[in-house]
């Protein structure tokens, strides 16, 4: 029963860890292939990219969620059957500490986007109409937050793919 718990955690970890790692390279795929046109408003294209792009960060906070949950959940079912917690490696506890660090790095670019950037792209954005031509100052700004979202979106793929990288030390040390 013990490893039937285990696997159901870990099976649910995995899913969220692939969540948080997706949404950042998916977004990165739309802005590398939206950076092949010119830097001008398409009023469609650009309001689709700011929807999908301004929505992923819910999905990666719910994930990172479900991944602390279930990443207790596996310790804690430890403790509950042998009544102690399972005793760790050194390599294992770096291995910890560094993939909570690299989680809550994901979680401050995370917060950085959302509540700092996005909300100034939406307020950039509301500006522009489908078949108007942009101020080109508004436009420029617009673009250079966008620039600076996918600088961080970048970062934040290379974290979550450290943090896969990590993460199998836990299971073996």
């Amino acid at each position: 029963m013990e490893k039937a718990i285990y696997s159901i955690l870990l099976g649910f970890h995995n899913m969220a860890l692939v969540a948080c790692v997706a949404g950042p390279f998916y977004m990165a795929r739309i802005v590398k292939a939206r950076s092949k046109y010119e830097k001008k408003i398409i009023y469609n294209k650009d309001r689709l990219m700011e929807d999908v792009i301004s929505n992923q960060p819910i999905v990666c906070m719910i994930a990172i969620a479900v991944l602390y949950a279930t990443g207790i959940g596996i310790p804690l079912v430890h403790l509950l059957i042998h009544e102690e917690l399972k005793e760790m490696t050194t390599v294992g506890t770096a291995a910890f500490w560094l993939k909570q660090v690299l989680v809550l790095a994901m979680v401050s670019i995370q917060m950085y986007g959302t509540f700092y950037i996005n909300p100034k792209l939406k307020e950039l954005f509301a500006k522009f109409k489908d078949g108007v031509d942009p101020v080109p100052e508004e436009e420029v700004a617009f673009f250079a937050l966008r620039g600076q979202r996918k600088m961080w979106c970048d970062r934040c793929l290379i974290i979550g793919i450290l943090v896969l990288l990590v993460s199998p030390v836990l299971r073996w040390f």
